[in-house]
């Protein structure tokens, strides 16, 4: 039975993008079955991983606005195990065309119902905003992964984000848990990184994921060349960090299935 996992924060620039299509990834090279569902109007998790569609093509859009079956939109990337929902700028336009429909929060997860359960894991790219598209986002997900970058406003936002989930939780998604918090682009020489990751610690406890994700600038460097940094340069600390994510993910989903 596949796991729903959105990737969200509406403060932009923490490392959403960078972790759904790496993650992703590492979990699709360790023999997972991936889908990633792009979901932002940037698309860059799309071109992220060397996908280019064709305007012809079904996109995320299509498939919110148009009721274009999941199954026809999802397509397969180079990389084995990993397929993905691309996204385009036209997607922006979704807000509207979704805002007067009915049960418009659940679009999403009626979309993804027919399909999650022929992967591991979906992984949902959400848009730096708490707009329709992310509560939708949200709704059908069973778990969210919350990236937090480790600078001075790092903590600014995620409360608004929590009193989201809270939201959700109570009127759409009972089941919706957070998955865990990630401290990104992290660099140990820093106090003031220390001194927030201790911060999240003292917050939210084991919610913390013990990898953290370092600047680095492979895996900067790795999406100009449509690559996952495990495949543009699997020797990097950024390509290591992944890997180690992807593990300590399984690690506490055959925890929770145990218990």
């Amino acid at each position: 039975m596949g796991k729903i996992i959105a990737i969200a924060n509406q403060k932009g620039g923490v490392g959403k993008t960078t972790t759904a299509f790496n993650l992703g990834a590492c979990l699709a090279v360790a023999g997972k079955k991936v889908l990633l569902v792009d979901a932002d109007p940037q698309a860059n998790a799309t071109s992220g991983i060397g996908m280019q569609p064709e305007p012809t093509d079904a996109s995320i859009y299509e498939c919110l606005v148009d009721n274009y079956p999941a199954a026809d939109a999802i397509k397969h990337s180079s990389i084995d195990n990993l397929d993905i929902i691309c996204s385009r700028i036209d997607l922006v336009g979704a807000e509207v065309e979704l805002m007067n429909r009915k049960d418009r929060e659940r679009t999403l997860q009626h979309l993804l119902a027919p399909v999650k359960d022929e992967y591991d894991y979906v992984l949902i790219d959400c848009s730096p905003s708490l707009g329709v598209i992310t509560i939708n986002a949200l709704t059908a997900s069973d778990s969210v992964l919350i990236p937090v970058q480790a600078e001075y406003f790092a903590l600014e936002g995620i409360s608004q984000l929590l009193n989201t989930i809270r939201i959700i939780k109570s009127r759409l998604r009972p089941q919706l848990e957070i998955e865990g918090f990630l401290l990104t682009m992290y660099d140990a020489r820093l106090r003031l990184a220390n001194q927030i990751y201790e911060e999240l610690r003292g917050h939210f406890g084991k919610m913390v994921f013990d990898t953290v994700i370092p600047r680095n600038i492979r895996l900067s460097e790795s999406p100009s060349h449509g690559l996952p940094v495990i495949l543009y340069d699997p020797d990097s600390r950024g390509a290591i960090a992944y890997v180690q994510l992807a593990k300590e993910l399984q690690i506490r989903n055959r925890k929770k299935i145990n218990n």
